[in-house]
């Protein structure tokens, strides 16, 4: 049985090796890598707060229903996680209604790039990152076989979703990375994981009038589109497009927009609220409730 493994393992490791070759996630993930990632899997992107039961729901449901297999990463919360941090982290998921969970959390990329750390990655439907520092989740797994094994959920046809912290890691630019303080918006990290490729996000938007600080990184990088989320408020993405759930608000950042005759918007950015619709790749709203939006930018 232990040679059995061993083979399992080594095989495991050549397939991550490949396809890391093959379809990079590292760097500035392209349109083509979304397409293989989201093409079957999910993405529950939440600006933290989260109140709302539905959104949570909504990661279940995707995962296969509350008895579906999903690994919570708790790494953001703190630079020292105790054993009774990763229970009252189980113990809130068990609290949400999902009834099947694993806590995994390292801080070793040794580990990270170990098969019997990321063996419950492999076997899940799901994927949840809680809140805390964006910036400790890309130094425990960024670019290692956990990450891949990440990518393997939604190639696979599950879900990834997160909080907070847990939201900004899944763009591709990493915005409040910064080690010292949260405020600095491009900071000494600013990779993420690219699970959503070619945006930057950011998340307690109006809560904590955060609403201008995505302006400068898309001044830096007018390429990127952003995406600012209020509390308890999420982006549900299925393929190209996400719709928006919960209470607040998006905020959507595309310098193509600034300045144009045909601009619809005269700042900076606009907002979508639950039911309305959007797609990221074409930057185009797909469907809008028509509720009065105020532009706040300038």
């Amino acid at each position: 049985m232990k040679k059995y493994n061993n083979v399992k393992w080594l095989l495991l490791f050549v397939l991550f090796t490949v396809a890391g070759t093959a379809c990079s996630t590292r760097g500035d993930p392209g349109i083509e890598q979304s397409k293989n990632l989201l093409e079957k899997g999910k993405l529950i992107i939440v600006g933290g707060a989260m109140r709302d039961t539905t959104i949570f729901n909504t990661f279940l449901r995707f995962a296969g229903g509350n008895d579906a297999p999903i690994v919570v990463i708790p790494t953001a919360m703190a630079d020292t996680i105790t054993n009774e941090m990763l229970q009252r982290t189980k113990e809130r998921m068990f609290m949400l209604g999902a009834t099947n969970v694993t806590v995994l959390h390292t801080k070793d990329r040794e580990e990270a790039n170990s098969p019997e750390f990321f063996d419950p990655v492999m076997r899940a439907n799901g994927v949840w990152f809680t809140g805390g520092r964006q910036w400790r989740i890309a130094d425990s797994y960024l670019g290692t076989l956990t990450q891949q094994a990440f990518d393997n959920v939604l190639r696979k046809g599950g879900v990834i979703g997160g909080s907070s912290a847990g939201a900004t890691i899944q763009g591709s630019y990493l915005a409040r990375g910064d080690t010292k303080t949260n405020v600095i918006m491009m900071g000494d990290h600013e990779e993420g994981f690219g699970f959503l490729p070619g945006v930057a996000i950011d998340q307690h938007l109006l809560r904590r009038n955060r609403q201008f600080d995505l302006i400068e990184i898309i001044e830096a990088k007018p390429d990127l589109l952003g995406l600012g989320i209020d509390e308890n408020t999420a982006l549900v993405v299925q393929g190209d497009e996400f719709e928006v759930i919960g209470n607040g608000y998006v905020a959507v950042y595309d310098a193509g927009l600034w300045n144009t005759n045909t601009s619809p918007i005269s700042g900076k950015f606009f907002l979508l609220s639950a039911g309305d619709k959007y797609n990221w790749k074409s930057r185009k709203v797909t469907f809008w409730g028509g509720n009065n939006r105020n532009i706040f930018g300038n």
